[in-house]
């Protein structure tokens, strides 16, 4: 089949840059990626650029939480209701509501704060292998993409503005068992603006691939499977340092735990140069059903 039309980084640049309709208030477009319905990594840019127009002066984000109430509908815009929480001496808080055909479908907090001095330290990158060491993933052969639903096919035929390379590269269509973590180079495809805002807005965005997968290698399933449902249910991320999304990073990932039919993942994005600039966590479902047809009656999130 085709590939999908994914944005490219215009395009993405385009759908984080939401429309003003009142001081407090933007609406954001939506993308099919090849997901059935929005990708909640589009939900997080775009709620993260609505708060941070509301700020002003040098303070920057510094942590986003984030719930995931209801699924997205890829053919409808989003309208982003922010709540000026506090602003205070050296912080602020954004409560922002993600509203679609009139129900709330995601909520999150920001916190901003000034720049200011302090104790510091952080833990070390792995040593893993330099992205140029690492070959891109190869195409699927067309003979086995005609094998798969059409799910999946929308999924692996999609060509996004990110590159992602894989330090320890797994099978999703038939995977193994293996420990729950992963290393996974990363960076936007073209270069961009030096707007911080701008680039706090693609981190979000980009982390949400890959984080709650990790949850599923002890258990040999993926979402590729036809018999698999998964959605992420909350999503809370930290901004540590300054960056670039445009530069390589390293994306480190692994799940304590996973129960209940939900999955912890957490991650760790470093830089080049062996930087924390960012920390992620995420608890999303991982639903095993019956068969195919279940999984595509019974809702994600019920």
């Amino acid at each position: 089949m085709p590939p999908t039309p994914e944005p490219v980084v215009s395009e993405l640049i385009e759908l984080l840059s939401l429309e003003r309709l009142e001081d407090n208030l933007f609406r954001g477009q939506s993308r099919d990626i090849g997901t059935k319905y929005v990708f909640g990594g589009q939900v997080l840019g775009q709620a993260l650029s609505a708060a941070q127009a509301t700020v002003e002066g040098p303070r920057r984000a510094h942590s986003l939480h984030a719930y995931f109430l209801r699924a997205g509908d890829i053919d409808h815009p989003i309208v982003y209701d922010v709540d000026r929480t506090r602003d205070g001496g050296s912080f602020s808080v954004r409560r922002v509501t993600a509203i679609q055909h009139g129900r709330v479908i995601f909520f999150c907090a920001a916190s901003f704060q000034a720049e200011e001095p302090g104790a510091e330290h952080q833990l070390s990158m792995p040593e893993v292998p330099q992205p140029e060491d690492i070959e891109p993933a190869p195409a699927i052969p067309a003979e086995v993409m005609a094998k798969l639903s059409t799910k999946v096919q929308r999924w692996l035929s999609r060509r996004g503005p990110f590159e992602f390379r894989h330090v320890y590269p797994r099978d999703e269509l038939n995977p193994p068992k293996r420990p729950p973590y992963q290393q996974v180079w990363f960076r936007l495809s073209e270069k961009v603006g030096d707007s911080p805002e701008l680039h706090r807005a693609l981190l979000a965005y980009a982390s949400d691939f890959q984080l709650l997968g990790t949850a599923t290698f002890p258990h040999g399933i993926s979402y590729y499977q036809p018999n698999v449902q998964m959605a992420s249910l909350d999503h809370a991320m930290w901004f540590h340092r300054p960056f670039r999304a445009d530069d390589w990073l390293l994306y480190s990932i692994d799940s304590p735990s996973a129960q209940s039919s939900r999955g912890l993942a957490r991650g760790q994005i470093f830089d080049r140069q062996g930087h924390l600039v960012a920390s992620t966590a995420q608890e999303g479902l991982i639903r095993v059903v019956p068969d195919a047809q279940s999984a595509s009656l019974v809702p994600a999130k019920d």
